[in-house]
Protein backbone atom coordinates (compact mmCIF):
# COMPACT_ATOMS: atom_id res chain seq x y z
CA UNK A 1 0.00 0.00 0.00
CA UNK A 2 1.61 3.24 -0.75
CA UNK A 3 0.03 5.54 1.60
CA UNK A 4 3.06 5.80 4.35
CA UNK A 5 0.22 6.51 7.07
CA UNK A 6 -1.95 3.02 6.32
CA UNK A 7 0.07 -0.55 6.58
CA UNK A 8 -0.91 -4.07 6.65
CA UNK A 9 -2.73 -6.03 4.14
CA UNK A 10 -6.16 -6.39 2.13
CA UNK A 11 -6.76 -9.27 0.23
CA UNK A 12 -7.45 -8.93 -3.56
CA UNK A 13 -11.46 -8.83 -3.76
CA UNK A 14 -11.32 -6.63 -0.29
CA UNK A 15 -9.85 -3.46 -1.65
CA UNK A 16 -13.07 -1.68 -1.31
CA UNK A 17 -12.39 -1.74 2.62
CA UNK A 18 -8.95 -0.59 2.07
CA UNK A 19 -10.82 2.30 0.10
CA UNK A 20 -13.04 3.29 3.17
CA UNK A 21 -10.62 2.66 5.64
CA UNK A 22 -7.98 5.40 4.42
CA UNK A 23 -11.36 7.41 3.65
CA UNK A 24 -11.79 7.66 6.97
CA UNK A 25 -8.64 9.29 8.00
CA UNK A 26 -8.70 11.77 5.21
CA UNK A 27 -12.76 12.97 5.49
CA UNK A 28 -13.63 11.67 9.02
CA UNK A 29 -11.36 12.93 11.21
CA UNK A 30 -9.36 9.37 11.83
CA UNK A 31 -6.60 9.81 13.81
CA UNK A 32 -5.51 6.24 14.93
CA UNK A 33 -7.48 3.22 14.48
CA UNK A 34 -7.05 -0.34 12.88
CA UNK A 35 -9.34 -2.85 11.23
CA UNK A 36 -9.84 -6.73 10.96
CA UNK A 37 -11.33 -9.20 8.60
CA UNK A 38 -11.42 -13.04 8.96
CA UNK A 39 -13.07 -15.30 6.96
CA UNK A 40 -13.01 -19.33 7.00
CA UNK A 41 -9.92 -19.00 9.23
CA UNK A 42 -7.92 -16.36 6.79
CA UNK A 43 -7.35 -12.88 7.54
CA UNK A 44 -8.45 -11.06 4.61
CA UNK A 45 -8.25 -7.86 6.06
CA UNK A 46 -5.50 -6.44 8.86
CA UNK A 47 -4.95 -2.17 8.34
CA UNK A 48 -3.96 0.26 10.68
CA UNK A 49 -2.44 3.60 10.77
CA UNK A 50 -2.23 6.90 12.05
CA UNK A 51 -1.51 8.45 15.69
CA UNK A 52 -1.86 5.83 18.80
CA UNK A 53 -1.04 8.83 21.11
CA UNK A 54 -1.03 12.09 19.82
CA UNK A 55 0.59 13.49 22.80
CA UNK A 56 3.97 11.80 22.02
CA UNK A 57 3.28 10.96 18.38
CA UNK A 58 3.89 7.62 19.06
CA UNK A 59 2.47 5.64 15.71
CA UNK A 60 -0.38 2.91 15.77
CA UNK A 61 1.62 -0.14 15.24
CA UNK A 62 0.00 -3.96 14.42
CA UNK A 63 0.18 -4.43 17.97
CA UNK A 64 -1.83 -1.58 19.24
CA UNK A 65 -4.66 -1.95 21.42
CA UNK A 66 -7.37 0.22 22.55
CA UNK A 67 -10.14 0.52 25.41
CA UNK A 68 -13.05 -0.91 23.71
CA UNK A 69 -15.84 0.37 25.88
CA UNK A 70 -19.28 -1.48 25.66
CA UNK A 71 -17.47 -4.25 22.93
CA UNK A 72 -16.28 -5.82 26.19
CA UNK A 73 -20.17 -6.78 26.13
CA UNK A 74 -19.78 -9.06 23.90
CA UNK A 75 -17.18 -10.72 25.36
CA UNK A 76 -18.63 -11.15 28.21
CA UNK A 77 -22.25 -13.29 26.53
CA UNK A 78 -19.34 -15.62 24.43
CA UNK A 79 -18.32 -16.38 28.09
CA UNK A 80 -21.80 -16.82 29.33
CA UNK A 81 -22.12 -19.19 26.33
CA UNK A 82 -19.24 -21.03 26.76
CA UNK A 83 -20.09 -21.83 30.20
CA UNK A 84 -24.05 -22.64 28.97
CA UNK A 85 -22.45 -24.92 26.53
CA UNK A 86 -20.26 -27.18 29.42
CA UNK A 87 -23.49 -27.57 31.21
CA UNK A 88 -22.66 -24.94 34.19
CA UNK A 89 -25.12 -22.29 33.45
CA UNK A 90 -28.52 -22.47 32.67
CA UNK A 91 -29.69 -18.90 30.85
CA UNK A 92 -33.06 -19.12 32.17
CA UNK A 93 -32.44 -20.23 35.35
CA UNK A 94 -32.49 -17.97 38.23
CA UNK A 95 -29.64 -15.85 39.20
CA UNK A 96 -30.26 -16.78 42.97
CA UNK A 97 -29.49 -20.30 41.24
CA UNK A 98 -25.73 -19.28 41.27
CA UNK A 99 -26.01 -16.29 43.33
CA UNK A 100 -27.74 -16.51 46.01
CA UNK A 101 -27.87 -12.69 47.59
CA UNK A 102 -28.99 -11.36 44.46
CA UNK A 103 -32.74 -12.17 44.95
CA UNK A 104 -32.90 -9.66 47.75
CA UNK A 105 -35.62 -6.75 46.78
CA UNK A 106 -37.81 -8.32 44.60
CA UNK A 107 -34.95 -9.88 42.36
CA UNK A 108 -35.43 -13.55 43.01
CA UNK A 109 -37.58 -14.62 40.06
CA UNK A 110 -35.18 -13.06 37.14
CA UNK A 111 -33.79 -15.37 35.11
CA UNK A 112 -29.39 -15.04 34.01
CA UNK A 113 -31.05 -14.34 30.88
CA UNK A 114 -32.39 -10.68 31.65
CA UNK A 115 -28.58 -9.81 32.73
CA UNK A 116 -27.72 -10.02 29.30
CA UNK A 117 -30.82 -8.10 27.78
CA UNK A 118 -30.65 -5.35 29.19
CA UNK A 119 -34.46 -6.38 31.03
CA UNK A 120 -33.62 -6.98 34.87
CA UNK A 121 -34.42 -3.20 35.91
CA UNK A 122 -30.88 -3.00 36.82
CA UNK A 123 -29.44 0.37 34.52
CA UNK A 124 -28.49 2.28 37.46
CA UNK A 125 -27.77 2.02 41.30
CA UNK A 126 -29.23 4.19 43.68
CA UNK A 127 -25.71 4.15 45.96
CA UNK A 128 -22.99 6.68 44.95
CA UNK A 129 -19.76 5.69 44.63
CA UNK A 130 -16.17 6.62 44.46
CA UNK A 131 -13.47 5.08 42.17
CA UNK A 132 -11.83 3.15 44.44
CA UNK A 133 -15.17 1.07 45.34
CA UNK A 134 -15.97 0.34 41.95
CA UNK A 135 -12.76 -0.79 40.63
CA UNK A 136 -12.48 -3.29 44.08
CA UNK A 137 -15.61 -5.07 42.15
CA UNK A 138 -17.06 -5.97 45.89
CA UNK A 139 -18.70 -2.91 46.37
CA UNK A 140 -20.70 -3.11 43.60
CA UNK A 141 -21.81 -6.91 44.17
CA UNK A 142 -22.99 -5.30 47.37
CA UNK A 143 -24.75 -2.80 45.81
CA UNK A 144 -26.64 -4.37 43.24
CA UNK A 145 -28.00 -7.03 46.18
CA UNK A 146 -28.99 -4.56 47.93
CA UNK A 147 -30.79 -2.92 44.73
CA UNK A 148 -34.77 -3.05 43.81
CA UNK A 149 -35.33 -2.47 40.08
CA UNK A 150 -36.21 0.32 38.12
CA UNK A 151 -39.22 -1.54 36.76
CA UNK A 152 -40.83 -4.48 36.78
CA UNK A 153 -37.99 -7.27 35.63
CA UNK A 154 -39.08 -8.88 31.80
CA UNK A 155 -41.87 -6.16 30.90
CA UNK A 156 -39.27 -3.57 29.60
CA UNK A 157 -35.72 -2.79 29.05
CA UNK A 158 -33.09 -0.07 28.98
CA UNK A 159 -29.16 -0.11 28.31
CA UNK A 160 -27.22 -1.54 31.56
CA UNK A 161 -24.21 0.67 30.31
CA UNK A 162 -22.05 -0.18 33.34
CA UNK A 163 -24.18 -2.84 35.63
CA UNK A 164 -24.41 -5.24 32.73
CA UNK A 165 -20.70 -6.50 33.14
CA UNK A 166 -20.80 -7.07 37.18
CA UNK A 167 -24.52 -8.54 36.79
CA UNK A 168 -23.06 -11.14 34.35
CA UNK A 169 -19.49 -11.17 35.86
CA UNK A 170 -20.52 -12.16 39.26
CA UNK A 171 -22.30 -14.76 37.95
CA UNK A 172 -18.98 -16.20 36.29
CA UNK A 173 -17.04 -15.53 39.04
CA UNK A 174 -19.17 -17.40 41.49
CA UNK A 175 -19.63 -20.52 38.89
CA UNK A 176 -15.90 -20.53 38.02
CA UNK A 177 -13.94 -19.15 40.89
CA UNK A 178 -12.29 -16.33 39.27
CA UNK A 179 -13.21 -12.85 38.44
CA UNK A 180 -14.56 -12.86 34.85
CA UNK A 181 -11.46 -11.26 32.83
CA UNK A 182 -9.14 -13.62 34.30
CA UNK A 183 -11.20 -16.31 33.41
CA UNK A 184 -11.15 -15.28 29.34
CA UNK A 185 -7.76 -14.66 29.83
CA UNK A 186 -7.40 -18.72 30.38
CA UNK A 187 -9.62 -20.23 28.40
CA UNK A 188 -10.56 -17.90 25.24
CA UNK A 189 -7.77 -15.35 25.53
CA UNK A 190 -4.88 -17.28 25.94
CA UNK A 191 -5.47 -20.30 24.06
CA UNK A 192 -5.96 -18.15 21.12
CA UNK A 193 -3.17 -16.00 21.29
CA UNK A 194 -5.03 -13.08 21.56
CA UNK A 195 -4.26 -9.48 22.35
CA UNK A 196 -7.74 -9.10 24.45
CA UNK A 197 -7.57 -8.37 27.83
CA UNK A 198 -10.77 -7.24 31.00
CA UNK A 199 -7.91 -6.25 33.25
CA UNK A 200 -4.75 -5.07 31.15
CA UNK A 201 -1.34 -6.56 32.16
CA UNK A 202 0.73 -3.79 33.49
CA UNK A 203 3.26 -4.94 30.54
CA UNK A 204 1.73 -3.92 28.04
CA UNK A 205 0.57 -0.21 29.75
CA UNK A 206 2.69 1.57 27.38
CA UNK A 207 1.41 -0.16 24.39
CA UNK A 208 -2.76 0.86 24.93
CA UNK A 209 -4.03 3.76 22.34
CA UNK A 210 -4.64 7.13 24.30
CA UNK A 211 -8.19 7.70 23.49
CA UNK A 212 -9.40 11.56 22.69
CA UNK A 213 -12.68 13.09 23.39
CA UNK A 214 -15.61 12.58 21.44
CA UNK A 215 -15.98 14.84 18.52
CA UNK A 216 -19.82 15.65 17.28
CA UNK A 217 -23.10 14.91 19.62
CA UNK A 218 -22.57 12.61 22.43
CA UNK A 219 -26.13 12.10 22.61
CA UNK A 220 -28.89 13.62 24.47
CA UNK A 221 -28.36 14.37 27.88
CA UNK A 222 -30.32 15.04 31.43
CA UNK A 223 -31.73 11.54 32.12
CA UNK A 224 -30.43 11.50 35.37
CA UNK A 225 -30.93 7.80 35.49
CA UNK A 226 -28.82 7.21 32.25
CA UNK A 227 -26.22 9.52 33.79
CA UNK A 228 -25.96 7.73 37.18
CA UNK A 229 -25.85 4.17 35.12
CA UNK A 230 -22.93 5.48 33.15
CA UNK A 231 -20.73 7.28 35.49
CA UNK A 232 -21.42 4.43 38.09
CA UNK A 233 -23.19 6.57 40.69
CA UNK A 234 -19.95 9.62 39.77
CA UNK A 235 -17.31 7.53 40.44
CA UNK A 236 -15.74 8.55 37.21
CA UNK A 237 -16.99 11.18 33.94
CA UNK A 238 -18.09 9.29 30.90
CA UNK A 239 -16.83 9.23 28.70
CA UNK A 240 -14.35 12.37 29.34
CA UNK A 241 -14.31 15.28 32.01
CA UNK A 242 -14.81 18.93 31.69
CA UNK A 243 -11.30 19.24 30.30
CA UNK A 244 -11.83 16.38 27.71
CA UNK A 245 -10.04 13.83 29.54
CA UNK A 246 -11.25 10.60 28.85
CA UNK A 247 -11.68 8.83 32.08
CA UNK A 248 -10.64 5.49 30.61
CA UNK A 249 -7.26 6.84 29.85
CA UNK A 250 -6.93 6.04 33.62
CA UNK A 251 -3.57 3.43 34.23
CA UNK A 252 -6.44 2.15 37.64
CA UNK A 253 -9.45 1.54 35.15
CA UNK A 254 -7.67 -0.46 32.59
CA UNK A 255 -5.96 -2.66 35.12
CA UNK A 256 -8.88 -3.10 36.98
CA UNK A 257 -11.81 -5.67 35.87
CA UNK A 258 -14.54 -2.96 34.74
CA UNK A 259 -16.46 -6.12 33.26
CA UNK A 260 -19.07 -4.02 30.85
CA UNK A 261 -16.73 -1.75 29.30
CA UNK A 262 -13.14 -1.75 30.23
CA UNK A 263 -11.97 -4.47 27.73
CA UNK A 264 -8.45 -3.55 25.62
CA UNK A 265 -7.91 -5.30 22.78
CA UNK A 266 -6.31 -4.83 19.04
CA UNK A 267 -8.59 -4.98 16.06
CA UNK A 268 -7.06 -8.06 14.97
CA UNK A 269 -7.63 -10.24 18.02
CA UNK A 270 -11.35 -9.17 17.75
CA UNK A 271 -11.67 -10.14 14.49
CA UNK A 272 -10.04 -13.61 15.65
CA UNK A 273 -12.11 -13.63 18.61
CA UNK A 274 -14.95 -13.24 16.62
CA UNK A 275 -14.01 -15.64 13.82
CA UNK A 276 -13.51 -18.79 16.37
CA UNK A 277 -17.41 -17.98 17.30
CA UNK A 278 -18.37 -19.31 14.41
CA UNK A 279 -15.59 -20.97 12.54
CA UNK A 280 -13.01 -23.64 13.56
CA UNK A 281 -9.35 -22.62 13.81
CA UNK A 282 -5.90 -24.29 14.47
CA UNK A 283 -6.49 -23.48 17.99
CA UNK A 284 -9.39 -25.87 18.43
CA UNK A 285 -13.48 -26.07 17.14
CA UNK A 286 -15.57 -23.14 16.78
CA UNK A 287 -15.81 -21.36 20.10
CA UNK A 288 -19.91 -21.33 19.83
CA UNK A 289 -22.06 -24.07 18.72
CA UNK A 290 -24.45 -23.54 16.00
CA UNK A 291 -27.32 -23.99 18.59
CA UNK A 292 -25.79 -21.05 20.84
CA UNK A 293 -25.70 -18.62 17.48
CA UNK A 294 -29.22 -19.49 17.18
CA UNK A 295 -29.97 -18.69 20.96
CA UNK A 296 -27.79 -15.23 20.56
CA UNK A 297 -29.49 -14.24 17.45
CA UNK A 298 -32.97 -14.66 18.91
CA UNK A 299 -34.39 -10.92 19.38
CA UNK A 300 -35.67 -10.75 22.85
CA UNK A 301 -35.51 -6.75 23.44
CA UNK A 302 -36.32 -3.90 21.03
CA UNK A 303 -38.42 -0.83 21.11
CA UNK A 304 -38.10 1.98 22.97
CA UNK A 305 -35.87 2.18 26.62
CA UNK A 306 -37.13 3.07 29.83
CA UNK A 307 -34.17 5.47 29.81
CA UNK A 308 -31.18 6.82 28.25
CA UNK A 309 -31.59 7.39 24.38
CA UNK A 310 -34.74 7.42 22.25
CA UNK A 311 -35.48 4.30 19.81
CA UNK A 312 -32.99 4.24 17.05
CA UNK A 313 -34.44 0.76 15.99
CA UNK A 314 -31.88 -1.25 17.87
CA UNK A 315 -32.12 -4.83 18.39
CA UNK A 316 -31.07 -7.50 21.15
CA UNK A 317 -30.41 -10.47 21.17
CA UNK A 318 -28.33 -12.16 24.32
CA UNK A 319 -25.84 -10.66 24.99
CA UNK A 320 -25.28 -9.55 21.62
CA UNK A 321 -26.33 -6.41 19.43
CA UNK A 322 -28.01 -7.88 16.38
CA UNK A 323 -28.59 -6.93 12.85
CA UNK A 324 -30.77 -3.54 12.57
CA UNK A 325 -30.49 -0.05 10.99
CA UNK A 326 -28.63 1.53 13.37
CA UNK A 327 -25.91 -1.27 12.93
CA UNK A 328 -26.18 -3.45 10.37
CA UNK A 329 -23.11 -5.53 10.41
CA UNK A 330 -23.63 -7.88 7.26
CA UNK A 331 -26.64 -9.15 7.99
CA UNK A 332 -29.71 -11.67 9.51
CA UNK A 333 -26.85 -13.75 11.29
CA UNK A 334 -24.54 -10.55 12.08
CA UNK A 335 -24.29 -10.91 16.18
CA UNK A 336 -21.47 -8.37 18.02
CA UNK A 337 -21.20 -5.31 19.83
CA UNK A 338 -20.10 -1.64 19.46
CA UNK A 339 -18.62 0.48 22.05
CA UNK A 340 -18.87 4.27 22.77
CA UNK A 341 -16.40 6.15 20.44
CA UNK A 342 -16.89 3.97 17.50
CA UNK A 343 -15.30 0.66 18.18
CA UNK A 344 -17.53 -2.43 16.55
CA UNK A 345 -16.66 -6.28 16.79
CA UNK A 346 -18.84 -8.92 15.36
CA UNK A 347 -19.06 -12.67 13.50
CA UNK A 348 -21.14 -13.93 10.72
CA UNK A 349 -21.80 -17.08 10.50
CA UNK A 350 -23.24 -17.20 7.45
CA UNK A 351 -19.62 -16.30 5.93
CA UNK A 352 -17.78 -17.59 8.67
CA UNK A 353 -16.40 -13.93 9.58
CA UNK A 354 -15.09 -12.32 12.47
CA UNK A 355 -14.57 -8.33 12.25
CA UNK A 356 -13.04 -5.66 14.32
CA UNK A 357 -12.77 -2.12 14.36
CA UNK A 358 -10.66 0.26 17.45
CA UNK A 359 -10.25 3.74 16.92
CA UNK A 360 -8.71 6.17 19.53
CA UNK A 361 -11.13 9.65 18.45
CA UNK A 362 -14.25 9.14 19.63
CA UNK A 363 -16.95 10.40 17.44
CA UNK A 364 -20.96 10.96 18.27
CA UNK A 365 -23.91 9.21 17.65
CA UNK A 366 -23.74 10.07 14.28
CA UNK A 367 -20.23 8.28 13.61
CA UNK A 368 -20.96 6.62 10.75
CA UNK A 369 -16.76 4.94 10.40
CA UNK A 370 -17.81 1.25 11.78
CA UNK A 371 -20.99 1.00 9.16
CA UNK A 372 -19.10 2.54 6.17
CA UNK A 373 -16.63 -0.12 7.30
CA UNK A 374 -18.80 -3.50 7.61
CA UNK A 375 -20.92 -2.02 4.32
CA UNK A 376 -17.47 -2.00 2.49
CA UNK A 377 -17.09 -5.79 3.88
CA UNK A 378 -20.58 -6.71 2.91
CA UNK A 379 -19.85 -5.56 -0.62
CA UNK A 380 -16.92 -7.39 -0.98
CA UNK A 381 -18.71 -10.46 0.14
Amino acid sequence: MTDPQIHGHADDGFGRVADVFRANFADRGEVGAAVAVHVAGRAVVDLYGGTADPRSGRPWTADTPAVVFSVTKGIMAICAYRLAQEGRLDLDAPVTRYWPGFGRHGKDEIPVRWLLTHQSGLPALDRPFTLDEVLAWDPVIEAIEAQAPLWRPGTAHSYHAMTYGWLIGEVIRRITGELPGAWFARTIGEPLGLRTWIGLPAAERDTVAWMLAPVGDPGPAGDPVAERGITMGGAFAFPADDTGLVSFNDPAIQAAQVPGAGAVSTAESLARLYAACVAGSAAGPRLLTPASVDDALAVRAAGQQVYGLPDAGHRWGTGFLVHAAPRPMLGVRSFGHDGAGGHLAFADDTHQLGFGYVVNQMGGIDDERANLLSAAVRDCL
